[in-house]
């Protein structure tokens, strides 16, 4: 039987990887893009001796070429943090606008199914709660996280475009917090901003009072859930998350728990639009595909807390990730 053959971008980011490791154990051809903007190839180091992976160091904004057969694309390329959307914020405007329409059209072109990484920030700071697919969300278009937010919510506009008027199969699924091993430890997000303090004997640091809650899921049980929409016949966008919420100082709580922290928590100003609740609304997964989240926080955080642990001290201690000078001319 032939194999499938998988086109990831993203690929060498958090999910991105582990969706590489996901499909080659599925026996799959894998396809792998990359620019490196926020990528990082000790992520799929381990792969690169693989002969059903192949890796492309390139920028999906520009033309994608890819030779031969595609069954499926996922499109996981962009800057995915806070601190990144707002240091590169074109390129993130780019990567959702004109890398979208890139791929569609390589997805039309070979008759390929295309999933789309949408996100929980279409919802924006929500006024429904929890978040239903139906929602359509409260979001500030020009403020300074506008960028990610509406480089999304395009993206899911071209994408049921490409789906209703080409007849393109597609696919979009509204990932809420994720976590676990290779998450960057310095990307801003809450999860590891808080380890990353813990190991470096640091105060962790709150934003606002920590009354605004999150829900986080386990990688593993996003990776199943996507794998299941993609094969699913269900074209409109879905959630797939961990509906099991709660507030950024219980989590803070936690982490001191789990690390045996004696630093302590400070207290800053919360940033603009920070979301002050995020709750997934995951009956439309569970219907259709089958799907809920099966990790428990302790136990993915022991399992992500241990990752972190490996990395090197230079790592550890690392304040900026990437020199973003020279994709800041355009």
């Amino acid at each position: 039987m032939t194999k499938k053959r998988v086109l990831i971008t993203g690929a060498a980011g958090f999910l991105g990887s582990h969706l590489c490791d996901y499909f080659l154990a599925k026996n799959c051809e894998v396809l792998a893009i990359d620019n490196l903007i926020t990528g990082n190839m000790k992520n799929i180091e381990h792969l690169m001796e693989n002969a059903d992976f192949t890796f492309y160091n390139h920028d999906v904004s520009n033309y994608v070429h890819v030779p031969g057969d595609l069954d499926y694309i996922m499109h996981f390329a962009s800057p995915a943090s806070p601190i990144d959307y707002l240091k590169i914020p074109i390129q993130t405007l780019k990567v959702g606008s004109l890398g979208t329409h890139n791929l569609l059209g390589l997805a039309k072109a070979k008759n390929a199914r295309m999933l789309i990484a949408s996100t929980s920030e279409v919802y924006g700071d929500p006024l429904v709660h929890p978040q239903t697919e139906d929602y359509w969300g409260n979001v500030n278009p020009i403020g300074p996280r506008g960028v990610y937010d509406e480089a999304k919510r395009f993206q899911e506009a071209i994408t049921m475009a490409y789906h209703r008027f080409h007849g393109v199969e597609t696919r979009i699924v509204r990932i809420f917090n994720t976590y676990g091993p290779r998450m960057r430890l310095n990307d801003g997000r809450v999860l590891p901003a808080f380890i990353g303090q813990a190991l470096r004997e640091e105060p962790m640091t709150i934003f606002g009072d920590g009354s605004q809650t999150r829900s986080f899921c386990y990688v593993s049980d996003l990776i199943e859930g996507i794998f299941r929409l993609l094969l699913s016949d269900y074209a409109y966008p879905i959630n797939i998350g961990n509906p099991n919420e709660i507030t950024i100082k219980q989590f803070a709580e936690e982490i001191t728990k789990l690390t045996d922290s004696k630093s302590g928590i400070i207290y800053h100003p919360l940033p603009q639009d920070d979301p002050m609740q995020r709750q997934p609304n995951i009956d439309k997964a569970r219907e259709i595909l089958c799907w809920e989240p099966k990790v428990d926080r302790a136990e993915g955080l022991k399992i992500t807390f241990d990752y972190f642990k490996t990395l090197t001290a230079e790592d550890l201690n690392k304040v900026e990730h990437n020199d973003f000078t020279k994709y800041n001319k355009y």
